[in-house]
């Protein structure tokens, strides 16, 4: 699999990405698996293919409640290019894929010395960093139908396809709601037509209605993710 599949790769001026290309592996990225944990030092950087990595907080009680979705477009690990050496969040498959690794130590090299790849870093982040603010207002504000229907197509959309491998009882956690709010939620928009659901497998049927179904959040992010990732 190319390494430029991933937009953040792609968007690296030639000499940058020749400088990492013989430093990238490629990794499978199975669901569940934790690539960062609270408080840990960031070793490796990871840019998806496919799939998508959530960004989550753990909570004392327990419960874990998700900040931000990476996928193709971005990747995991870009404060340690930026003097970020220790993760200040959880980092957990969300969609199994695959994606190139890259040592930390590789990309603060290349930070350090190209002014467009740090540029390009600080991008990234801020597009955390937009998402985890608008996530904030959003579960303060919006019911839980417009919460999924938003949840599902930021999923579709960096995971590339219709079909997503998820279960009631994991979009629950990373919505910090109770599991029979999202089945409740989840039966009402199969019954309209917009998703079909079985267990452990949902299907986006009807993209439009799901997008009116959305709260503005979606649009919000989506909008902010072309400007801050364009390539460039």
């Amino acid at each position: 699999m190319p390494h430029t599949s991933n937009s953040f790769l792609a968007c690296l001026a030639e000499p940058d990405l020749a400088a990492l290309r013989p430093h990238l592996g490629t990794v499978e990225l199975a669901q569940g698996a934790v690539l960062l944990r609270v408080g840990s030092h960031i070793d490796k950087v990871y840019f998806p293919h496919n799939g998508v990595v959530s960004l989550v907080v753990e909570l004392a009680s327990g419960e874990t409640i998700e900040v931000a979705m990476i996928g193709r477009e971005s990747l995991v690990g870009a404060s340690s290019g930026l003097s970020g050496d220790v993760s200040v969040c959880k980092a957990i498959v969300q969609l199994a894929g695959a994606a190139s690794a890259l040592d930390s130590q590789r990309l603060r090299e290349l930070s350090d010395a190209s002014a467009s790849a740090r540029a390009a870093l600080f991008r990234h982040e801020q597009m955390v960093l937009v998402q985890a603010q608008q996530s904030a207002a959003c579960n303060a504000t919006h019911t839980v139908e417009a919460r999924l229907a938003r949840w599902l197509l930021r999923c579709r959309d960096i995971h590339g396809g219709d079909d997503l491998l998820l279960t009631q009882e994991f979009i629950a956690e990373m919505m910090g709601v109770r599991r029979t709010s999202v089945s409740v939620v989840a039966n009402t928009l199969q019954e309209a037509g917009l998703i079909r659901y079985r267990r452990g497998h949902i299907r986006i049927l009807d993209l439009e209605s799901l997008r009116d179904a959305a709260c503005e959040c979606y649009l919000a992010v989506k909008s902010q993710a072309e400007r801050l990732l364009a390539k460039g």
